[in-house]
């Protein structure tokens, strides 16, 4: 359907074909936005001729969404560098007392600063003093978040438990977390809903959540997705999905796209645009200093594993 064409649509009731007036004023279908009624009855009345190509529409737009390229992954950015955070979880540090995620490389960077200034111990990005008694004092550091209502300390919480075994509480965790539009808390609802975990099995849920996190800039969700999508013959909806994750930086769906062109599914030109944004990803997520902090906890957690 053209734009012109919903566009002279919307200026009249769908049912009745009355125009909107000062007096007389359109709602839209929440499902389609493709047309409008000046109310309820006349909505009912139109709603069987209307069904097919409402959810039609509905589908178009949500495909919209879905397949739109994040600007970023869903982690974003360092906020003390600014560079985005690799996706790989190795190479950052969340903060309790602020719940923010710091590149190792500037969490290697303060605590070096510290180190040489006998300075206490402080977080990198709010300078709140570290916790000394790990247990106890962390916990209070992530409730007080969870009452101020951060979603990222939410998540947390909810994997932690979801780790215990405890799925019944990791789903209210997540469930919170997720209203407020995390896609961590989206992607971890998708494993319990697919396990069957603190829940029922709901294979329809379990996409919901997994499309959510992947609009979220979800790189492993998306990825998910189209293997979803390709088990079920839907070649070129899993090629987009993987396309998209690639571009941020994900390898297993890298991978994907190389066995798809091995099978004759992708052409060379789409698989070497999807390598070269691949590689960009991963370029912009380094920098010198990440990369001495690298080879200092290669160094240190190697030592620590000898003795």
């Amino acid at each position: 359907m053209s734009a012109e064409k919903v566009d002279d649509m919307l200026m009249f009731c769908a049912s009745c074909g009355i125009a909107e007036t000062d007096d007389i004023k359109l709602k839209k279908c929440n499902a389609c936005k493709s047309v409008r009624y000046c109310g309820v009855k006349c909505q009912r009345e139109h709603r069987r001729q209307h069904k097919y190509d409402c959810k039609k529409r509905a589908a178009e737009l949500r495909d919209e969404i879905l397949f739109r390229q994040p600007e970023s992954s869903y982690l974003g950015d360092c906020p003390i560098c600014c560079l985005p955070l690799s996706i790989d979880p190795e190479y950052s540090t969340i903060m309790m007392c602020c719940s923010k995620k710091i590149c190792n490389g500037c969490y290697y960077a303060n605590e070096r600063r510290e180190k040489e200034a006998s300075l206490i111990p402080t977080c990198s990005f709010c300078r709140q003093p570290v916790a000394v008694r790990a247990g106890d004092e962390l916990e209070k550091q992530r409730m007080k978040r969870i009452e101020a209502n951060d979603p990222a300390a939410m998540s947390q919480k909810g994997i932690e438990l979801d780790k215990k075994g405890d799925y019944k509480s990791a789903l209210t965790y997540f469930m919170k977390a997720a209203g407020l539009g995390d896609a961590e808390a989206h992607y971890w609802l998708s494993h319990l809903y697919s396990d069957g975990l603190g829940v029922e099995k709901d294979s329809r849920k379990k996409i919901h959540h997994l499309e959510e996190a992947a609009v979220g800039g979800h790189p492993e969700a998306r990825y998910n997705l189209g293997c979803i999508e390709n088990k079920n013959g839907n070649i070129e909806r899993a090629v987009k999905h993987w396309i998209i994750a690639a571009n941020q930086g994900d390898d297993l769906s890298i991978k994907a796209l190389m066995r798809m062109f091995k099978g004759g599914f992708v052409e060379k030109e789409v698989l070497d645009a999807a390598l070269r944004a691949h590689q960009a990803a991963v370029d912009a997520t380094k920098s010198p200093l990440r990369d001495v902090a690298e080879e200092y906890y290669r160094l240190r957690d190697g030592l620590f594993s000898s003795n």
